[in-house]
């Protein structure tokens, strides 16, 4: 299980990671067919970040997130919202109603699922003609800036052993998860420009980051700092990035 991985992250997640680029929502909302009267499963919801997103859009959404304090943070972010509700469930299990859904999102979220278990349970909640977008805020690794950045997150990184959990990037790779082994892949540049201490929180909201009073904490807080002095001009710093989006039925 891989719930727990974010506990005690919730505040500086909730305060630092990236939303999604107006350029993806439109997409959803032009071309997908999201609208306001979508039903929508936003898996591993988190804080709440992408489900905030879409429900400034329009829509009905349901925050589905195994984690405790995470679904306390997106439930406070989410507060002013009506048509929003909220499951402690599992991308696996989410106790949903059959074919309830038109949508399903995982946001920054699928790689941490069993696929074959998630697919199945897609299957179950969505309707028939119902699709699964599955997203991520990737750094560009074609930059010098976040090379050194990974660098410096895998050599602070805690629990080694088994933490890390990687994703593939070729639409490929995603076959056997979407219907036919198909799926529609868009690329929706996401730069960033922040400073020193978004950069941080960012960067220690990542699930194998060092928590604060542990061993290694300090040493990658200057790390980082010392990569913000290094590409920062005038006290901001710009980090190029991009979202990858990859949208079918399941």
């Amino acid at each position: 299980m891989n719930e727990d991985k974010f506990t005690g992250k919730a505040a500086v997640y909730a305060r630092y990671r990236f939303d999604y680029p107006a350029a993806f929502l439109e997409y959803l909302y032009t071309e997908v067919g999201f609208g306001a009267s979508a039903a929508i499963a936003d898996i591993g919801a988190g804080t709440g970040i992408l489900s905030k997103q879409l429900l400034q859009r329009g829509g009905e959404v349901t925050c589905v997130e195994p984690n405790g304090d995470m679904l306390a943070a997106a439930r406070k972010a989410l507060a002013g919202f009506s048509k929003v509700r909220f499951v402690q469930a599992s991308a696996e299990n989410t106790g949903l109603e059959n074919h309830c859904v038109h949508f399903v999102t995982a946001a920054q979220a699928f790689h941490w699922f069993d696929r074959a278990l998630f697919k199945r349970e897609c299957q179950r909640i969505l309707q028939g003609n119902g699709m699964a977008v599955l997203v991520w805020n990737d750094w560009d690794t074609d930059s010098p800036i976040t090379r050194d950045i990974a660098e410096v997150r895998a050599q602070y990184r805690e629990n080694a052993e088994g933490s890390l959990r990687t994703r593939e990037i070729d639409p490929a790779a995603y076959a056997d998860f979407f219907r036919e082994g198909r799926c529609e892949y868009r690329i929706f540049r996401n730069d960033r420009t922040e400073g020193e201490e978004a950069l941080i929180g960012g960067c220690l909201s990542v699930s194998d980051a060092p928590k604060e009073g542990s061993q290694q904490y300090d040493a990658f807080v200057q790390a980082l700092r010392g990569i913000f002095k290094t590409y920062s001009t005038n006290g901001v710093l710009t980090l190029p990035q991009v979202t990858r989006s990859y949208v079918s039925g399941v």
